[in-house]
């Protein structure tokens, strides 16, 4: 197991390589880049969700110089949309500002070089360094995502080995409806219904509608804290617990009905071993394997799509949001950090749930395969 832990931990370099590089060329080639947003800001041009997201850049130029008015030169000099009219001096000047004045092979080997030691840079429109950001908003969808995939799998395993025990009863049957309901509503639209009901929306004002803590949290006592903490995380977690728990549960069923139609299940039974030895000695273990290889992806999922909108209902400043402004606003330095930092999770969590199942099933032997 060691061997193949070390490869695994090898194989991240070059899967991060060619996951920037993949990045970093579609990033180049989409319109709409910090430079096109500076020069639509000066020229007053700058509308919808860049306006209200990249205010307050046209300062980072020099106090906004305005253009001189040769057309003909700005023209022809410059490759950006909306630059007609605008000095190509100042074009220039803005390009270096935001790094665009080297080519784009230089910028990425620079980025592989300082990206080695966690160095993102400065966020173009936060004027802040991106590890300070991601450190910052990191923690809530972290807690986001570790309460719901707890609460996923306390929920969806128990209740898919029990249907897979009744397969076919009345309890498998009304389950089934509710899971196939909880399946087909997203949980954004969960969050939305939750909202509605239960936060001041039309019905009841029991929970708070957005943030993770009170105005007076750090005048709280520690059980306070606690609570109020657990008040405002409880329809974030059941919207993402909802929309999740349903796929887990059918996939947990059908592994256990899988195992329990064997041979090796039915020579149990004939020795005489209780229904409850042959379904947690025996079949749990091999049934298992199947749900634990979905742990990681389960994890990501939540992190990097289902946490998103659950944080901008719920107003909650986590890496989803953070990332999705970036990528409004093209701010580079941000969305390859999210990237980078996103990826590296994945193939962490990727090997600790190799390492799981391992656990679970000590016959497994990754040091005979190849890694994949």
């Amino acid at each position: 197991m060691a061997a193949y832990i070390l490869r695994r931990l090898l194989l991240i370099v070059p899967t991060l390589l060619g996951i920037m590089l993949l990045n970093f060329a579609i990033v180049q080639v989409a319109p709409g880049g910090p430079v096109e947003q500076m020069i639509a800001q000066i020229s007053g041009t700058d509308v919808g969700a860049t306006a209200r997201l990249g205010g307050g850049g046209g300062d980072m130029v020099g106090g906004g110089a305005q253009a001189d008015m040769d057309l003909t030169a700005s023209s022809a000099s410059s490759k950006y949309r909306g630059s007609q009219g605008l000095d190509p001096a100042l074009i220039a000047r803005i390009e270096k500002q935001f790094g665009f004045d080297k080519p784009a092979y230089e910028r990425f080997w620079i980025m592989v070089r300082d990206y080695a030691m966690f160095d993102f840079g400065n966020s173009f429109f936060k004027d802040r360094p991106v590890v300070d950001l991601i450190i910052e908003k990191l923690p809530v969808s972290i807690t986001l995502g570790i309460w719901s995939a707890l609460l996923t799998y306390l929920i969806a395993i128990p209740l898919g080995i029990r249907k897979a025990v009744r397969d076919g009863s009345r309890f498998d049957i009304w389950t089934s409806g509710v899971i196939i309901v909880g399946y087909a509503i997203p949980s954004f639209l969960f969050a939305v219904m939750l909202i509605v009901l239960f936060a001041g929306g039309s019905y009841f004002d029991v929970f708070p509608l957005r943030g993770l803590a009170s105005d007076n949290f750090d005048e709280l006592s520690w059980w306070g804290q606690i609570t109020d903490y657990l008040w405002h995380i409880t329809l974030p977690v059941i919207a993402l617990t909802i929309g999740g728990f349903a796929s887990l549960t059918m996939l947990t069923k059908n592994s256990f009905l899988d195992e329990i139609n064997k041979q090796y299940v039915m020579t149990a039974r004939a020795k005489g071993l209780s229904e409850r030895r042959v379904l947690y000695g025996h079949v749990f273990r091999n049934a298992m394997l199947i749900v634990i290889s979905s742990l990681p992806g389960a994890i990501l999922a939540i992190l990097l799509t289902g946490v998103l909108f659950i944080e901008f209902i719920f107003s909650l400043d986590g890496l989803g949001l953070l990332g999705f402004e970036a990528l409004i606003q093209r701010d580079y330095p941000v969305i390859f950090g999210t990237l980078y930092i996103f990826t590296l999770m994945g193939m962490v969590v990727k090997l600790l749930g190799d390492m799981l199942k391992v656990w679970v099933d000590p016959r497994i032997d990754f040091e005979s395969r190849e890694v994949g």
